[in-house]
């Protein structure tokens, strides 16, 4: 039987409180202007604002639950076509974790977001420790509410005090494809990767690809640099199957 994850607050049922889930203190959704160009979506430093400018529910969707376009399953087509601005803000400091459930709060309220999760067989990388052992940093500082990893550079990425679950998501946008986490380790650490990226096709495919550039591939670098091993295969992989959306009411 499938469970359909539904946000309550303040649900009461046979005696029984369940926990608030986290909200922003305020927050404003709106549709982008027609004319805006260019757009994001990315927590302000101190922790405490989430802003997201000409962005689709779809991306949304997919960075507060760290999941991939394959693993969302069902909705209208506006969710991936109409674009919306957020300007969120929490009563206190938190950390991305922590302002991410504040915008699963805000998508089940606003966009009336109802889904169930499925397990299903998808191709995917399976991430494990290298035989040579992990070679990240382990980071025991006290939570320091930024992004943990940060572009620095086509083909670079610096991350600081990062657990898994979002190496992994980052991982998952780079491939384009899910990134199970077998890796037993549970804390947070420090590293700097650089890797050689692809290099688009010329328009159309009339031009040939401009040279790559120097460097190891994405996956010789995690192993290399990281001691890490990504591995292709079918794997189990929670999906996100949407049952109701609606567009958010001004």
């Amino acid at each position: 039987m499938k469970a359909t994850i539904f946000i309550a607050i303040g649900l009461i049922t046979a005696g029984c409180t369940f926990a608030q889930p986290l909200a922003f203190e305020v927050a404003t959704v709106k549709p982008s202007k027609p004319d805006a160009r260019g757009g994001g979506i990315k927590p302000l430093p101190g922790g405490q604002t989430y802003m997201a400018t000409n962005v689709p529910l779809r991306l949304m969707i997919k960075l507060m639950y760290k999941i991939t376009d394959s693993q969302i399953i069902g909705g209208p087509d506006w969710i991936n076509t109409e674009l919306f601005d957020v300007d969120a803000k929490a009563e206190r400091p938190s950390n991305v974790d922590q302002l991410h459930e504040m915008f699963q709060t805000l998508l089940a309220e606003r966009f009336k977001l109802q889904f169930h999760r499925e397990k299903r067989e998808l191709p995917a990388f399976v991430l494990t420790v290298d035989k040579s052992g992990s070679k990240l940093k382990l980071n025991t500082s006290a939570e320091n509410f930024d992004i943990p990893i940060k572009p620095t550079g086509r083909g670079r990425a610096v991350g600081e005090r990062v657990p898994m679950n979002y190496f992994t998501w980052f991982l998952a946008q780079l491939l384009n494809r899910p990134v199970v986490d077998q890796t037993g380790l549970d804390r947070f650490y420090d590293f700097t990767l650089e890797w050689a990226q692809e290099l688009p096709p010329g328009l159309n495919g009339a031009e040939p690809p401009p040279p790559a550039p120097d460097g190891p591939t994405i996956f010789t670098a995690i192993r290399e640099q990281l001691g890490l091993k990504l591995e292709s295969k079918k794997a189990p992989v929670e999906t996100f199957v949407i049952d109701r959306v609606e567009r958010p009411q001004n």
